[in-house]
């Protein structure tokens, strides 16, 4: 069960304690349950053009690398863990790095992707840095001299997910009203020699659970703009651009 939280002491220190140290902890039994791409994220990433060059931030243990084979893609993660388990998928590349530090040139990405992410930054700041942090990278997409700007004619472009504070038909129950920082249980169990005994360590992490319009104004306050968005299964998703 969820617990609800108001961080009070240093961001960073903070997510440290309660993201950043708790996924190294887990990174082998949370990548065992970590296998089957999105359907939203899946459907993005194979309609990119043949050759595009991406970058997955907080891509986890890599799970969406092998989905289009024709486009190359950058698997960041501040989990050296993570990244380690990434780093086996052949024919891409892995790097650690935070997502408010990304050691990449601006502008040089057609694409980016940042699946369950965002919500782990521990204020509303961090969280637009963040984006903003995403979208520098990208190339920018001008408007077009006709018509509108849309998914086929934007350039660089990034996928955003947050998980949704309206889950009142999941298991969790939140629902708006409901409080927007919560601490996350992880249950990791394990066996010893003795098959009929079970050990269990429980984590917890903090997510800042997003309502309904808030994903797209914090993509418009880092700079971006919004060409699409939804919800899909207890998440919020946004297509952006610069």
């Amino acid at each position: 069960m969820a617990s609800s939280t108001s961080p009070d002491e240093d961001p960073k220190d903070y997510e440290d304690k309660h993201v950043h140290e708790v996924y190294e902890q887990i990174a082998s039994h949370f990548s065992s349950t970590r296998y089957k791409p999105w359907p939203i994220v899946e459907r993005f990433l194979q309609k990119l053009p043949s050759g595009s060059i991406g970058l997955d931030v907080g891509c986890g243990n890599g799970k969406y690398l092998a989905v289009n084979p024709d486009v190359f893609i950058v698997a960041s993660d501040r989990s050296k863990n993570l990244v380690k388990i990434a780093s086996q998928r052949p024919a891409h590349s892995s790097v650690i790095a935070d997502n408010l530090a990304l050691p990449h040139p601006s502008s040089s990405f057609d694409f980016a992707i940042s699946i369950a992410v965002v919500h782990h930054l521990s204020s509303h700041t961090r969280r637009v840095q963040a984006i903003a942090a995403i979208l520098e990278i990208l190339r920018p997409t001008p408007e077009p001299q006709q018509g509108r700007l849309n998914l086929q004619n934007a350039q660089g472009k990034a996928l955003i997910y947050v998980w949704a504070l309206e889950q009142k038909t999941s298991r969790r129950g939140w629902d708006e009203g409901d409080q927007q920082d919560v601490m996350v249980p992880w249950v990791m169990r394990q066996w010893g020699n003795d098959p009929s005994h079970e050990n269990s360590r429980t984590f917890h992490r903090y997510y800042h659970l997003y309502r309904q319009g808030e994903l797209e104004s914090d993509v418009v306050e880092a700079g971006g703009r919004v060409l699409q968005s939804g919800y899909e299964k207890d998440n919020w998703w946004a297509v952006a651009v610069r």
